[in-house]
């Protein structure tokens, strides 16, 4: 026994163990929380068939919950290195869900055309796909004009929860074609990005095969 360290003396370094997040942390219990609040919420709105102004108002805290459950848990997990396998999963899910099935019951009950429900789905699906069409090749970040169009929605589909006549009925309508607008060109803003990144990637690849036919 020399009292030299191993890495003193040219031994074998330990590599530095890195703290890998637990499944319980709260990021995630704020995801499980909002995926918890979805059957909830549908079932306060659909109560009475929707038509119970006060059942509207607790449905309407649910899903006010949920929306700011969403803001919280994903600026928690990243800045506290709380990123989990199960947070990248289930955090987008949740995300669709609540407002999947806000905007799928308020056209149910008659409250909200079909084509803005289509419209909105369609595009967050479709983005969602696209994601994964380009994941090899980097990662689409969320952009300004994103963020501003979640917060549209929220706010359009939480008032058309709510019973709401005379001026504020009116003044939803035109928050809600502001969110459709948002989400029509927020969505080909990120079709865009999509078809770069995946030439960008696809031109990288094509270099490095080239390359390597060079080195041969």
């Amino acid at each position: 026994m020399t009292g030299v360290p191993a890495s003193a003396a040219g031994g074998p370094r330990t590599a530095p163990v890195v703290r890998q997040a637990g499944l319980w942390n709260i990021a995630n219990v704020l995801t499980m929380l909002r995926l918890v609040l979805v059957p909830a919420f549908v079932l306060l709105l659909m109560h009475d068939d929707g038509k119970d102004p006060v059942w509207r108002v607790f449905a309407w805290a649910a899903f006010a919950v949920a929306m700011i459950t969403d803001v919280f848990d994903g600026h928690l997990a990243r800045a506290y290195n709380l990123v989990t396998d199960f947070g990248k999963i289930a955090d987008p899910i949740a995300d669709k869900a609540i407002m999947g099935a806000a905007l799928i019951c308020l056209s149910v009950l008659g409250d909200l055309p079909w084509w803005v429900t289509g419209v909105i789905l369609f595009r967050e699906l479709g983005i969602t796909l696209m994601r994964f069409w380009v994941i090899k090749h980097g990662v689409i970040p969320a952009s300004r004009g994103g963020k501003i169009k979640t917060l549209a929605q929220g706010t359009a589909v939480g008032m058309y929860v709510l019973v709401l006549t005379g001026p504020l009925a009116t003044f939803r309508w035109w928050v809600m074609a502001v969110a459709v607008v948002l989400t029509v060109a927020t969505g080909l803003d990120y079709v865009r990005q999509a078809v770069m990144l995946r030439r960008a990637g696809l031109a990288r690849e094509r270099a490095a095969r080239a390359e390597q036919d060079a080195a041969r």
